[in-house]
């Protein structure tokens, strides 16, 4: 087996903006160093001072190094087909992976973290980070946050190991954690034999059992194992990895499900790197009426009864939002920039002088006509209303878990899910009135309406319909 002891030092914490400052490099074949090669590198940026103040490395100690598409190539030789080690190897891989793909090159490695080896041989001990290898096993600190000096210490971390462990035990380490996605460090190493291979939701929490993030899938272990094989290229995905203490989940029997219930736990826990949309406290619509003279227009709606949804289209935060939508269909269609209430005022609209309408300001244009070309341009924008009477319940029956999941729906918002035909024939949901929800309404209207789902739907005629208001209306 062929070894890369790799280390990096970079300008800050992000792949995806930083850049290497210095490399470090140990080659390491069949029990003998092989070759070592170090270099200072430009970052064509300029570096922090706290950077400088860490590593020691200047701003004026790296004017005059080679740039790294100078020396990727030799890196690249260097390393060739060897395993890339290093200590906390997501980062230092990660930032390679971006310097080669600023240069529109691929790079691609076998992976070994040192932390991993460490957590795997010594599962007794707390911390494995680079200052606790250095205390617990008595090596030389050499200089801390200079890339040889570290790849140093990482070396004999290695011989050591060898040494107390034995070296067909190592090896056997090693080749096992090359088999596996690149589980973060602060993580139990058989995670991934733990997760379920069914469909639900997972979360991601840190310390303090902090909670870090809620995803779905249709299968759970798959997913998270995505996550932990991916290559860091943001500052986001480096403190995630980094932060990670403890995974947990809950299964569902099918997609709908883990969808409702990501929904629900992203909006009332707030996890700290879901990107979420904020609550909206009032949502506009656009609403087509017959002018005087028969042509349609368009004005803003921001009271709206939910149960009468189709005859509006679209729906946005803010007046702003729902004005840029309207611009974009003038545009695109070459409607009337007036009958689409952007304009007041006498003689022909802004469009028109740039003979991007066809005249219908100036009652130039069939009535019939433009009415068709208007109805044509807004029917994707066009509102769904609930289409049953009342209540429904969804059924997702997973034969292989043994379980069945029946979500109870109301004008597009989620009241409950129960496990069997008897709970949900026994079912009393709450009667407060609901907030109509922006994220909800987008959620259930793509899934339940869609052809391909194939759903089993129970009608409820027996479970109470709450109220179901706009959001402008609601008072929490």
């Amino acid at each position: 087996m062929k070894l890369a002891f790799i280390d990096l030092e970079t300008t800050g914490g992000s792949a995806s903006g930083d850049r290497v400052t210095e490399i470090g490099l140990r080659l390491w074949e069949d029990g003998e160093v092989i070759e070592e090669w170090q270099t200072l590198v430009n970052p064509e940026q300029t570096i922090p001072h706290y950077i400088e103040s860490l590593t020691g490395i200047t701003n004026a100690m790296v004017v005059d190094a080679p740039r790294f598409d100078e020396v990727a190539e030799i890196f690249r030789e260097k390393v060739g087909d060897a395993v890339f080690v290093a200590h906390n190897a997501r980062f230092d891989y990660g930032f390679i992976k971006a310097e080669f793909r600023r240069l529109g090159k691929a790079f691609a490695a076998p992976v070994l973290c040192t932390v991993k080896l460490s957590r795997r041989l010594y599962p007794e001990y707390r911390r494995h980070n680079m200052d606790a290898l250095i205390e617990r096993h008595g090596l030389d600190p050499g200089p801390r946050h200079r890339a040889m000096g570290d790849v140093a210490s990482m070396f004999q971390f290695f011989e050591r190991i060898r040494s107390e462990q034995g070296v067909e035990p190592v090896a056997e380490t090693i080749q096992a954690l090359l088999k596996r996605p690149s589980i973060p460090s602060h993580i139990s190493p058989d995670i991934l034999d733990e997760l379920p291979d069914t469909p639900g939701v997972y979360r991601f929490y840190g310390e303090n059992d902090v909670l870090l993030y809620v995803g779905k899938s249709t299968n759970i272990r798959q997913r998270v194992a995505s996550h932990f094989s991916g290559d860091h290229n943001s500052s986001r995905g480096v403190q995630l990895s980094q932060s990670m203490r403890r995974v947990d989940w809950t299964e569902t029997a099918g997609e709908l499900g883990a969808l409702l219930l990501e929904l629900h736990q992203i909006k009332t826990l707030k996890p700290l790197y879901n990107r979420r949309s904020r609550a909206a406290k009032r949502l506009v619509s656009i609403a087509l009426s017959e002018t005087e003279a028969g042509y349609l227009g368009a004005e803003l709606s921001w009271r709206i009864d939910p149960s009468n949804l189709d005859q509006y289209h679209g729906l946005f935060r803010s007046k702003k939002d729902a004005q840029k939508a309207l611009q974009g269909i003038a545009q695109k269609n070459e409607l009337c920039n007036r009958l689409l209430g952007l304009e007041s005022g006498p003689g022909p609209c802004f469009q028109r002088r740039l003979g991007r309408c066809r005249g219908a300001c100036e009652g130039e244009e069939d009535v019939t006509r433009y009415n068709l070309r208007t109805k044509i341009a807004f029917h994707s924008m066009q509102l769904t209303t609930w289409p049953w009477e009342g209540a429904i319940g969804v059924v997702e029956a997973n034969e292989a878990m043994g379980r069945m999941d029946i979500h109870v729906l109301y004008n597009w918002a989620h009241l409950a899910t129960v496990h069997s035909e008897a709970e949900l024939r026994d079912l009393e949901p709450g009667r407060e009135p609901l907030a109509f929800d922006l994220d909800s309404y987008k959620l259930l209207v793509k899934y339940v309406m869609a052809p391909s789902h194939r759903l089993r739907v129970i009608e409820c005629p027996w479970v109470p319909r709450p109220e179901v208001v706009w959001p402008s209306d609601y008072q929490d």
